[in-house]
Order: structure tokens, then C-alpha cells, then sequence
């Protein structure tokens, strides 16, 4: 990345050898306003790459600008100068060797890293027959990673499990921001939010609270959303139900029952007539004869809650 006029090829002068005309800047007249705006190139800067903040509307007659660190000039953060008529370039304590600033005020950060995120004033100096000063300020913010969520338990059992969900990785100077089904989080006392809002407590989770969920990081500059997770929700089994097509049947036909009962995961059936074990499986067909008369059960068993439920079925074969 660079912009179109390139630094002049000059002296780099300490800060300390300047110390003397730097403070004379603090004496001069109160700053006028004028429109002068910070532009980040690009907008969206990631970790390790280059940004170059370019300074829009600069006023006429120049002789210098002034890069510090922070909203304030003070002489510890000052990073750099530039002197137009003798084209200058003058660093500062805040320096870091990774910092152009080149003729047309712009100032190019290589190998961006957290501690460069902040606030960034330029100092414009305007010749005149009084020196006046102008300035302009900018923050820069790191583009937010895209977030993942990780969980303590991604296959709770329903109503009788907490699950706590973390939004990844820990960044800092974000916010973090939770949806559950593509909705904000709720009011409710099963979720409970840290005080930072990066984890997120799932207490006694049901069917209503298993998500998707989707955790989004965001600062002033860029936001990232997580891609869906949603929790294999271990439960059951409701009541089973037991489906016939007929309520009585005629001797040497084909009886027919199937049982289905909502379970994660599936379900395990059985069958029973008048309380006797007729076989395994979710459904039942025997041929028949009157003998097969009577109370059909179906049993469904969820090996891992551990819960068994069954139902009845009466049947006349004439």
C-alpha cells in the first residue's frame, strides 16, 4: 500500500534535538476550526497489515504537520513531523519504526498491532502572519475476527442441564452480542449473560433454549457474526402414540400397529399383549386369529436419559 506523493528522502532528527521547537507549538494561537477529516485505507484492517491513514481538506499555506498518538498533543505520544520547506521528518518518543508520514500529511502504519489500535491526532501548522494551527482526529480499530462458539456440553439432557456457551476468541475493546434464533436474547431467567457478555449461561435447557445460537463481535469499526451452533438436546420419551388403521380386525388377516414416540435420540420400541412380551421394533404385524385379541402396549426407551414410557392400544380380532 502506499499514497501518491512518496516521502522525501531526509533526515531523521531525534525528538530531544527538537524538544525546544515542538514546545514552541504549545504557545501559538488556539487551533481555528476547519473541516479536516482521517480517512483509514482500507477501512477494515486486520492484524499484521498495513493501514494508511489519509488526511482529507488541508487547508492552504502549510509549513508542517504533527502526528500523536491519542486525542491530546503530548509530547511523550508525539510520533512524527513533517517540515515542508526543508522536508523534514522528525521522530518522536512514539515512534516505532513502523510509521511514514509522508508530504501530503498521510501517515502509513505497517505490521498493525493491537497496541496501535486508539485515537490518532494530526497537528496541521498554517503559515501566516500568525502561526495557527489546526487538527484533525481519528481512531483505529482492528477489523473483528470472525467469532466461534464453544461449548461445555454440546448434548445436554432437556430440563436438567446448565450449558455455558463462549463467544471466541477474547478479544478485547469489543462488545459482544448474542441471537438466538436470529433474535436478540430474550429476558429470561434460564440465560444468564457474563459481565463482559462473552459467555452465556443456559440453565436447564428445553427444546425452546437449544438455539441456534450466533455470537457476534463488534467495535465502533467492523462486527463479525459466528456461523449457527445449535444443541443436540438429549430427551425423552414423550408419551408414545400407537397408529392402527382399524380398531378391530378379522381372523387370518394381517394386523398392523406402528408406535412412534418424540426422543433424542431415537427411541427403542417393544411390544406387549395383556402385559406378555410380543417382540422388539417399532412396528408389529402379525397374521392373526382370534386368539390375538386384546391389549396391545408399546413401550419406548431412551437409553440415554434413561426413561421409559408406554401406551395402550385395545383390539378385537373376530
Amino acid at each position: 500500500m502506499g499514497p501518491l506523493s512518496a516521502p522525501p528522502c531526509t533526515l531523521h532528527i531525534t525528538w530531544k534535538e527538537l524538544l525546544l521547537t515542538v514546545l514552541l507549538f504549545i504557545f501559538w494561537n488556539p487551533p481555528t476550526t476547519a473541516q479536516v477529516t482521517i480517512e483509514a485505507q482500507p477501512t477494515k484492517v486486520s492484524e499484521g497489515k498495513d493501514v494508511l491513514l489519509l488526511v482529507h481538506n488541508l487547508p492552504q499555506n502549510l509549513t508542517g504537520y504533527i502526528w500523536y498518538k491519542g486525542q491530546i498533543m503530548d509530547l511523550h505520544q508525539f510520533i512524527t513531523a513533517y517540515t515542508i520547506d526543508t522536508e523534514t521528518i522528525i521522530s518522536g518518543p512514539a515512534y516505532s519504526g513502523r510509521e511514514t508520514v509522508y508530504s501530503n500529511a498521510s501517515l502509513l502504519i505497517q505490521n498493525v498491532t493491537k497496541n496501535d489500535t486508539g485515537s490518532y491526532t494530526i497537528q496541521i501548522i498554517k503559515r501566516g502572519d500568525k502561526i495557527k494551527r489546526v487538527t484533525g482526529h481519528f481512531t483505529l480499530y482492528l477489523e473483528t475476527p470472525k467469532p466461534s462458539i464453544s461449548s461445555s456440553n454440546l448434548n445436554p439432557r432437556e430440563a436438567t442441564e446448565t450449558v455455558i456457551l463462549s463467544c471466541d476468541p477474547d478479544t478485547q475493546d469489543v462488545s459482544y452480542l448474542w441471537w438466538i434464533n436470529g433474535q436478540s436474547l430474550p429476558i429470561s431467567r434460564k440465560l444468564q449473560l457474563s459481565e463482559n457478555n462473552r459467555t452465556l449461561i443456559l440453565f436447564n435447557v428445553t427444546k425452546d433454549t437449544a438455539g441456534p445460537y450466533e455470537c457476534e463481535m463488534k467495535n465502533p469499526g467492523s462486527s463479525s457474526r459466528s456461523d449457527p451452533v445449535t444443541l443436540n438436546l438429549i430427551y425423552g420419551p414423550h408419551v408414545p402414540r400407537i397408529f392402527s388403521p382399524l380398531t378391530y380386525y378379522h381372523s387370518g388377516r394381517t394386523l398392523y400397529l406402528s408406535c412412534f414416540a418424540d426422543s433424542n435420540p431415537p427411541a427403542e420400541y417393544c411390544w406387549t399383549i395383556d402385559g406378555k412380551f410380543l417382540q422388539s421394533g417399532q412396528e408389529l404385524s402379525p397374521r392373526i386369529t382370534t386368539e390375538h385379541s386384546g391389549l396391545y402396549g408399546c413401550s419406548a426407551r431412551n437409553s440415554a436419559t434413561g426413561r421409559e414410557r408406554s401406551t395402550f392400544k385395545r383390539i378385537k380380532v373376530f
